[in-house]
């Protein structure tokens, strides 16, 4: 029997997002009921409410999220009523071609559940990126849910489901951020510091964080910054540059994903360097740069999906290096709030006020 709970909507383009009353079904075969115990507030839902990713409203948003188990349907035999788990948007398939080349990370063909939660007259909801976790309980596929260990705090282990994963797997997994290498990360908010956070991770001897606020470039470095430019006052190009002995950064992470900061990355790069785009840009976003330089300057650009994370490998190691005090993931949680609190979050988030806000239930 559908389950009644209380979920935060975005009901059409721009429009405040309030509080409905959903219906959650039972889980169906490959499918899982979770209990959300806490959700981050996120850019990409802001992007979702401002009709910026999709048209499909009404979305139920929040998809940063951590909780228990509460039921699953038939066949699901990796995860089990009362497991703790860290929601992920990339449920892998095992099947496609990425998959069957032992690149799972890039999975094609990732699922989700195949029932839809909807609004109590039937209205369909579009779950954000196939999760919807403001809510008190969500209905995932089981590949969404990836176990941890419970002695973390949910409000810290869902940072992983979106966010600080991003950021991390850009400078570790995406970046190949090495013992020895300089870094340079634009864009210091929550993905940025955690990419900053990755590269320190990584063993990186210099890391350069870039951002016109001085607020996130403190942040960044308590996180393992060695150095901060704040742009709105140097160029940062030439910054980079001088504090890397006139050559640019071996990996360059632009975590803003825009036109301007993307050139900024192309050139703030050694020869031969690494140029990671893991910032979202909008959909009517275009870059031109003259093809010359990208052939005469080598390297590689890449983009970064979910920072090519593998969630069954990396979150519960990343968990671990948590709990042993070795990942200070408490510093990305600036405020918890309750369910109704998120569109006053979302205008924190513009401000520039808070790294995460973190609905807990």
């Amino acid at each position: 029997m559908a389950q009644k709970v209380q979920g935060v909507v975005a009901g059409g383009r721009g429009a405040p997002v309030r509080l409905e009353t959903l219906l959650v079904p039972d889980p169906g075969p490959g499918e899982a009921v979770v209990r959300v115990q806490a959700c981050g507030v996120c850019h990409t839902d802001l992007h979702y409410r401002e009709g910026g990713i999709a048209d499909e409203f009404p979305f139920l948003l929040g998809h940063e999220a951590a909780g228990v188990v509460e039921a699953v349907g038939e066949g699901v035999t990796d995860v089990t009523p009362g497991d703790f788990v860290i929601l992920n948007w990339r449920a892998v398939c095992g099947q496609c071609r990425a998959c069957t080349r032992g690149r799972p990370w890039y999975c094609f063909n990732t699922h989700n559940a195949g029932q839809k939660m909807t609004l109590l007259d039937g209205t369909v909801l579009s779950p954000a990126l196939g999760i919807g976790a403001f809510a008190e309980k969500t209905l995932v596929a089981a590949g969404q849910c990836t176990k941890v260990d419970p002695k973390a705090a949910p409000a810290i282990a869902g940072l992983l489901g979106c966010g600080v994963m991003a950021g991390l797997g850009a400078a570790i997994n995406t970046g190949d951020v090495g013992r020895g290498d300089t870094v340079a990360v634009i864009g210091c908010g929550g993905v940025g510091a955690a990419a900053v956070m990755g590269a320190h991770l990584a063993g990186a001897a210099r890391i350069i964080a870039v951002d016109i606020d001085d607020r996130k470039l403190a942040t960044a470095r308590r996180l393992g910054a060695t150095h901060a430019v704040n742009s709105r006052d140097t160029e940062p190009v030439a910054a980079v540059r001088e504090l890397t002995g006139g050559f640019g950064a071996d990996v360059v992470i632009d975590a803003v994903g825009r036109p301007e900061t993307y050139e900024q990355a192309f050139y703030a790069r050694d020869l031969a360097g690494t140029v990671v785009l893991v910032g979202v840009p909008g959909p009517d976003t275009r870059l031109e740069l003259p093809l010359l330089d990208v052939f005469g300057r080598g390297g590689s650009l890449k983009s970064s999906w979910y920072g090519d994370c593998l969630p069954s490998r990396d979150f519960p190691m990343l968990i671990d290096l948590y709990l042993q005090g070795r990942l200070d993931l408490d510093a990305f949680v600036t405020e918890t709030i309750p369910l109704d609190g998120v569109e006053a979050a979302f205008e924190r988030m513009r401000q520039g006020d808070v790294l995460r806000s973190v609905v807990t239930f």
